[in-house]
């Protein structure tokens, strides 16, 4: 996996060995030698992963990494504290200030990169979202960012599975304290709990007595609707084999008992805040697409979306030998409501002209405006004689009912045409049939 890796140290020696322990594992390494200088590295998006010092001359880790996370440019980027200090207030202060994680020196390469690899994998997921995310911004979708600076974490929903009384009782109170909590102490159903809760963060214990708390992480990330949910493990102090399993498999974090209270809480929030940070990246790409494909005036789809849609439905009708059934919509008259009224008041008559088109026709059939005044729907399995029936259903609803603007004054009475046909139709002509009033149906010339 190649990520660029910004080591931040005061002590040239420090930055050399881990610069050599991160290159023989193929990480490219960036360094930098106080905070003013990683900041800058940081800011100009030079890096995917920080490990740094606590102890520096100009300002301190914590500091560095506070700023860091409180800047919507590089609140993602994943902070990993390097330091001598061990005591659990020194962990809880350095997650805090929103470091994902908090190694003691001496560090064991093996731990070291494991937990390099791991969240280097978690920002790349990122990356890709929020690349994916960039138009949002220019097509009026909010950026999460500003919202994950703010955000404490708490409030959560989290699902702990551990079958020993001793643990959960634990645990549990201390966790309810911030956030909703579910105990699950039947790992055998915690699997369908997980999936059917909607939780924000599972922790799991990977001392389990007649379940392997392993495969449980591994399942969680196969299933579809939990693949996104953060993983807190807890494990024994001498487990450190597995708990190097489980981060290759999918786990965002890990706690060793005895289990701090405020390191548990501190390591909760931060798993909550990234959930909901990217559950906002998923959202907005959701919105882009939805967006693109969507006339925002009525809700219904746009032209392009219809075009592209329309060919797989004429594909499908043909190789199936059913019927596909399009029918044409043209408001007569519509620039008068604009002259008369103001575009406002034609806008309000596009809006309801297309709620009246939804509650015309049927969840399958595809109702699209075409472009100004034109609309069109697209009916899979409809012949022409059905499809006349509709027309002539939807005529009716659009010529019985006046049309209102937003000050309530009646803004258009109807006088409105359709064609439509089938696929077997396609190509050729057709002239008008007088009806009754200024209303008007199409029949097909021969």
């Amino acid at each position: 996996m190649s990520a660029r890796v910004l080591v931040v140290d005061d002590v040239l020696a420090n930055v050399k060995l881990l610069e050599a322990r991160l290159s023989a594992e193929y990480f490219d390494v960036v360094t930098a030698n106080c905070g003013m200088q990683a900041l800058d590295i940081c800011e100009r998006a030079e890096c995917d992963i920080v490990l740094l010092d606590v102890m520096m001359p100009d300002i301190d880790g914590f500091e560095v990494c506070r700023r860091l996370k409180s800047n919507p440019k590089t609140h993602f980027i994943p902070v990993i504290m390097v330091t001598a200090l061990d005591s659990p207030s020194d962990r809880v202060r350095g997650l805090d200030a929103g470091a994902d994680d908090f190694l003691t020196k001496p560090v064991s390469d093996v731990v070291m990169i494991a937990r390099v690899r791991s969240l280097t994998r978690l920002k790349m997921m990122t990356d890709e979202l929020r690349m994916r995310a960039i138009t949002s911004l220019e097509i009026g979708v909010n950026a999460p960012e500003r919202n994950a600076v703010a955000d404490t974490g708490k409030g959560g929903r989290i699902l702990l599975v551990d079958d020993r009384p001793s643990s959960y009782e634990r645990l549990a109170p201390v966790l309810a304290t911030e956030h909703s909590v579910d105990v699950e102490p039947n790992p055998a159903e915690a699997l369908f709990h997980a999936a059917e809760g909607n939780y924000d963060l599972l922790i799991v214990s990977l001392g389990l007595e007649n379940f392997d708390g392993l495969r449980l992480c591994s399942q969680a990330r196969s299933l579809e609707r939990t693949r996104s949910v953060p993983i807190l493990a807890i494990a024994d102090a001498d487990n450190n084999a597995r708990l190097l399993r489980g981060l290759e498999i999918g786990v965002n974090d890990y706690l060793l008992r005895p289990v701090d209270k405020n390191e548990l809480l501190a390591r909760a929030r931060t798993q909550i805040r990234k959930r909901r940070y990217t559950d906002h990246l998923r959202d907005n790409v959701q919105n882009s697409i939805e967006m693109a494909i969507t006339d925002p005036l009525t809700g219904l789809h746009n032209r392009r979306y219809m075009e592209s849609h329309l060919a797989t439905l004429a594909e499908q009708a043909s190789l199936r030998a059913k019927p596909l059934a399009l029918m044409m919509l043209d408001i007569d008259y519509f620039k008068s409501i604009n002259d008369n009224y103001g575009h406002d008041a034609g806008d309000d008559v596009l809006r309801e002209f297309a709620v009246r088109i939804r509650k015309s026709i049927r969840g399958i059939d595809l109702a699209c405006r075409y472009g100004g005044e034109e609309f069109v729907i697209v009916m899979p399995e409809t012949d022409l004689h059905v499809a006349g029936m509709v027309a002539e259903r939807l005529r009716r609803s659009i010529a019985n009912e006046p049309f209102c603007h937003r000050e309530g004054r009646q803004a258009y009475r109807s006088h409105d045409f359709y064609r439509h046909f089938d696929s077997r139709d396609q190509g050729r002509g057709y002239r008008r049939r007088p009806q009754a009033g200024r209303s008007g149906a199409l029949s097909r010339q021969e």
